[in-house]
């Protein structure tokens, strides 16, 4: 018998693989400051710009304008079709990207492209006219900063749609004008210009280009390259050799049609009957291609002095129907915030000063504590502005804060007070003190303070 001898496999005896050591991924460190060209708006700064925002709201309602929020970014062709490809935003201060989606968006560099779109888009053709619309917010420009500009500024913006006489030109200028007086800006310069229509505006183009060509080796790359796609820029360089070029230029105003100049016409006499400072400066044309007829800035500062441009802006009556609506006139300007506040630093105008608490409210002990804050809501809820300290447990520290705050009354709330229903009002000025009743404590705080002078924040629905 033949045996088969049966071979056994081999155990396969596997070599520990030593998996490479994975190396700490550094992390970037944090960079402890904002972003160059973009700006917190401090605690202290607050006061000037509560007192903008409530300027430019209280002129919005008292002049007809309805608020309207548009977002932030839009697709970018909005603004390269409207504003215009030549023009400074659109080549050089975009903030331009594409999302993950595919779709390619900007942040918005000016307001007046997105609220035509949103007027458009929501149909406010068929509201009775002029449509009045007003917005405040930031916009973006990526460029160099300097004193007064920054790549995230706020706008107060006005526009207003549907009307082509040049009376609203006067109100739309008398409306900025307002808003830097009631600012406390008392020095105020307008500058206007009429750009004309598409049709002497195109004529005036070819003359200022034939005329510019003859200069050309005394304009700056910028101004040469402006020649082909935005030769109205070269009036408006700041550069000296452009500006002595621009001054010998031909200025438009001398170049309109019958009805550009005689709206033009018109609306000087509007400025002349509200007796507002202005001039005529044929240099002036702005930087957007969508603007027609009349334009205008707003300078801080006197005719002899450095002067300040605060904001501007001016007609742009065939935006609407490029974009796809119906042929719609318009005009609007903006301010810039920025330079509106450091204007208002600079002439010591005064900012908003806010209400003053006439009330502190002192607690001792941790029953006391507990019941502080339904007692401080209480107060808030009856419009009595109340000053705390909440957390602080000696009484002495509390009633040199109340006494730093300048209040007329400091409510103590004691573990006795606490036990009884009570709470103890103490007279700052004079020092008396009074027991009430926690439950009528609202009532004798309003007699106490005389009723007509209780600073009242908010209404019953707390809106």
């Amino acid at each position: 018998m033949i045996r088969k001898k049966i071979i056994k496999p081999k155990k396969v005896v596997k070599k520990a693989v030593k998996k490479p050591k994975l190396e700490k991924s550094k992390e970037e460190p944090i960079i402890l400051q904002g972003l160059r060209g973009m700006k917190d708006v401090l605690p202290q700064d607050q006061s000037y710009w509560e007192q903008a925002r409530r300027v430019a709201e209280k002129l919005a309602r008292d002049y007809g304008f309805s608020r309207i929020d548009i977002p932030l970014v839009e697709f970018a062709n909005l603004f390269t079709r409207n504003i215009g490809a030549g023009t400074d935003i659109v080549e050089k201060e975009m903030y331009a990207f594409t999302t993950r989606g595919g779709d390619k968006v900007a942040l918005r560099p000016e307001f007046t492209a997105g609220i035509c779109r949103s007027f458009i888009q929501h149909g406010m053709n068929v509201l009775s006219k002029p449509v009045k619309l007003f917005s405040i917010g930031p916009v973006y420009r990526y460029d160099r900063p300097q004193e007064g500009r920054f790549r995230e500024h706020y706008q107060a913006n006005y526009d207003a749609f549907g009307e082509e006489d040049s009376i609203l030109d006067a109100q739309i200028i008398q409306l900025a004008h307002r808003f830097t007086q009631n600012l406390g800006i008392k020095n105020i310069q307008i500058q206007v210009n009429s750009i004309g229509c598409p049709i002497c505006k195109k004529n005036y183009n070819s003359l200022l280009v034939n005329y510019l060509e003859s200069k050309k080796n005394k304009l700056c790359q910028d101004c040469k390259r402006r020649l082909e796609n935005n030769p109205l820029r070269a009036l408006d360089c700041k550069e000296d050799k452009c500006f002595q070029v621009s001054a010998a230029a031909p200025q438009s105003v001398d170049h309109l049609c019958e009805e550009c100049r005689t709206h033009f016409k018109t609306l000087l006499e509007y400025l002349d009957e509200l007796d507002l400072p202005y001039s005529i400066n044929s240099r002036l044309v702005r930087g957007l291609d969508y603007y027609t007829r009349t334009v205008f800035e707003i300078y801080s500062g006197t005719e002899d002095a450095k002067k300040n441009s605060l904001g501007g802006g001016g007609r742009y009556d065939r935006l609407i129907k490029t974009m796809g609506g119906e042929d719609t006139p318009a005009i609007g300007f903006a301010i810039g915030l920025e330079r509106a506040i450091a204007e208002m630093k600079r002439v010591q105008a005064k900012p908003y000063k806010s209400p003053k608490p006439r009330v502190f409210l002192a607690q001792l002990g941790n029953l006391a504590k507990k019941k502080s804050l339904k007692l401080f809501s209480e107060l808030e809820k009856n419009g009595i502005l109340t000053a705390e300290s909440f957390g602080r447990g000696s009484l002495k520290s509390q009633l040199k804060i109340a006494n730093r705050l300048g209040v007329e009354l400091t409510l103590i709330l004691g573990q006795k007070e606490t036990l009884d229903g009570t709470v103890l009002i103490k007279n700052m000025a004079t020092g008396a003190q009074e027991t009430v009743s926690a439950d009528k404590l609202v009532d004798a705080i309003k007699k106490k303070l005389k009723t007509d002078n209780v600073i009242v924040l908010h209404n019953n629905n707390h809106e």
